[in-house]
């Protein structure tokens, strides 16, 4: 058994940042990383065109901010460099392959206590370790897992399908009919990098869903911090349809609440456009309803449409797996 002050399951940036305020206060604390290192996410499951959607000066971590010749919406990798120019600065080290098993609360000691399966071994023997701390941050995020819903037919799909933190890049799939499933950003962006690649793509827009540019979301963010979300909502609402006009004809439709109020009462972020919209709009990328159930390689659609695919992504979210192992 070994006892710290904090222990922080998760070594994404928040496990990260919550690690380095600690350090510079001479805070002990350990970091447990199921995955072999730090921002797994990034480093393992996004893909290849993925850059920041906020601003750079949105984004940096606690006293560490990108360097100068930073592009303002930062890439993928260039993310992940900062990230490790982080760790090496702040001293963190996060141990690695730690699944944690089951996390307590001893009400009489008044202690946490961890235990964690360590699968470092090299002879396929899964130790298992046990922490105590005073406190505990769960900073695992709630992309945890990836979720694909239950479809009738998706067993005897004839086709590939995959989840969205599967996908890299769209060159094996030049040619070929491809569906996304969701419109949020990883589905929007991953339906142009498609279309990019040769694929003939389409995508299940099912939601209604606000779609905004860098830019928009840029001013908003900066509008919020003198004026009221109501009124950046309004301002940011108007300025989207001078930009995209009616997107319903295309399928698209708007939700009622604003972008922003939306993103505090519900946590769903507004799509940022990377280049999709204009390629719905000229039916480059065409945009279908959901799904009703799949037929060997056809897919049949709540408008009653059968569509053959080659290959589905489904960008359909991710869910949290901490209520697995916190008992409380």
């Amino acid at each position: 058994m070994e006892e710290t002050m904090v222990v922080i399951v998760g070594a994404g940036p928040a496990g990260l940042a919550t690690s380095a305020c600690l350090n510079r206060l001479s805070i002990p604390n350990i970091v447990l990383e199921r995955e072999d290192c730090y921002a797994s996410l990034w480093k393992k499951r996004s893909y290849d065109r993925l850059k920041l959607h906020l601003a750079k000066q949105f984004c940096h971590l606690p006293y560490m901010d990108f360097p100068p010749n930073a592009p303002t919406y930062v890439p993928k990798n260039g993310f992940i460099d900062y990230l490790d120019n982080y760790v090496s600065h702040f001293g963190i080290t996060p141990r690695y392959l730690r699944s944690v098993e089951s996390v307590i609360y001893d009400s009489d000691a008044e202690k946490w206590q961890i235990v964690v399966k360590n699968m470092t071994t090299t002879d396929n023997v899964i130790e298992t370790e046990v922490y105590t701390s005073r406190f505990l941050v769960v900073a695992s995020g709630e992309n945890s897992q990836g979720t694909i819903p239950d479809i009738d037919g998706l067993d005897s799909y004839g086709g590939e399908y995959i989840h969205s933190n599967q996908y890299e890049n769209g060159r094996k799939f030049r040619g070929k009919d491809v569906l996304v499933v969701g419109c949020g950003n990883s589905g929007m962006e991953i339906a142009y990098d498609l279309w990019n690649w040769g694929a003939n793509t389409s995508i299940v827009v099912r939601n209604p869903v606000h779609v905004l540019t860098k830019e928009m979301v840029k001013m908003a963010m900066i509008m919020s911090q003198y004026l009221p979300c109501k009124a950046v909502d309004k301002i940011t609402v108007a300025i989207s349809r001078l930009k995209y006009g009616k997107l319903s004809k295309y399928g698209i439709r708007m939700p009622k609440k604003g972008p922003f109020h939306l993103k505090e009462t519900t946590g769903r972020s507004p799509v940022i456009d990377v280049g999709t919209i204009s390629k719905i709009k000229s039916g480059e990328i065409k945009v279908l309803p959901g799904m009703e159930c799949i037929k060997d390689n056809e897919v049949v659609f709540t408008n009653g449409a059968t569509v053959q695919f080659d290959a589905i992504v489904f960008a359909t979210g991710y869910k949290s797996t901490v209520r697995n192992w916190l008992k409380v």
